[in-house]
Protein backbone atom coordinates (compact mmCIF):
# COMPACT_ATOMS: atom_id res chain seq x y z
CA UNK A 1 0.00 0.00 0.00
CA UNK A 2 2.63 2.04 0.90
CA UNK A 3 4.33 1.95 -2.41
CA UNK A 4 1.89 3.75 -3.96
CA UNK A 5 2.79 7.16 -2.21
CA UNK A 6 6.53 5.96 -3.45
CA UNK A 7 6.05 5.49 -6.90
CA UNK A 8 5.87 9.12 -8.53
CA UNK A 9 5.06 7.96 -12.38
CA UNK A 10 1.83 6.81 -11.16
CA UNK A 11 0.69 9.99 -9.48
CA UNK A 12 1.59 12.47 -12.10
CA UNK A 13 -1.87 13.72 -13.25
CA UNK A 14 -3.41 16.96 -14.92
CA UNK A 15 -5.19 19.26 -12.83
CA UNK A 16 -7.47 21.64 -14.61
CA UNK A 17 -6.67 25.89 -13.60
CA UNK A 18 -10.53 25.47 -11.76
CA UNK A 19 -9.33 23.00 -9.61
CA UNK A 20 -6.10 24.92 -8.94
CA UNK A 21 -8.55 27.77 -8.25
CA UNK A 22 -10.73 26.10 -6.19
CA UNK A 23 -8.03 24.83 -4.25
CA UNK A 24 -6.82 28.37 -3.78
CA UNK A 25 -9.84 29.70 -2.35
CA UNK A 26 -10.59 26.74 -0.10
CA UNK A 27 -7.18 27.94 1.54
CA UNK A 28 -7.73 31.38 1.84
CA UNK A 29 -11.36 30.49 2.98
CA UNK A 30 -10.16 28.45 5.87
CA UNK A 31 -7.67 30.99 6.84
CA UNK A 32 -10.61 33.86 6.39
CA UNK A 33 -12.49 31.63 9.11
CA UNK A 34 -10.02 31.16 11.39
CA UNK A 35 -9.09 34.88 11.44
CA UNK A 36 -12.63 35.61 11.50
CA UNK A 37 -13.61 33.15 14.16
CA UNK A 38 -10.89 34.75 16.53
CA UNK A 39 -11.93 38.04 15.77
CA UNK A 40 -15.60 36.80 17.24
CA UNK A 41 -13.95 35.44 20.06
CA UNK A 42 -11.97 38.33 21.26
CA UNK A 43 -14.14 41.15 20.16
CA UNK A 44 -16.47 41.49 22.82
CA UNK A 45 -13.92 41.20 26.05
CA UNK A 46 -11.59 44.17 23.98
CA UNK A 47 -15.14 46.44 23.32
CA UNK A 48 -15.80 45.73 27.13
CA UNK A 49 -12.10 46.47 28.19
CA UNK A 50 -11.83 49.84 26.46
CA UNK A 51 -15.64 50.69 27.52
CA UNK A 52 -14.67 50.50 31.30
CA UNK A 53 -11.57 52.15 30.92
CA UNK A 54 -13.37 55.46 29.22
CA UNK A 55 -15.98 55.18 31.95
CA UNK A 56 -13.57 54.93 34.04
CA UNK A 57 -11.72 58.18 32.80
CA UNK A 58 -14.67 60.05 32.59
CA UNK A 59 -16.06 59.46 35.97
CA UNK A 60 -12.66 60.59 37.13
CA UNK A 61 -12.64 63.68 35.74
CA UNK A 62 -15.68 64.92 37.03
CA UNK A 63 -15.16 63.85 40.16
CA UNK A 64 -17.77 60.82 40.45
CA UNK A 65 -16.51 58.33 41.92
CA UNK A 66 -19.72 56.63 42.21
CA UNK A 67 -20.31 52.64 41.48
CA UNK A 68 -22.96 51.03 39.17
Amino acid sequence: MFYVFFDLPQLFAYIGPGMGGGVIAAIFGIIAAFFLGLWGILYYPIKRAFKNKKKKKTSSRNGNQKGK
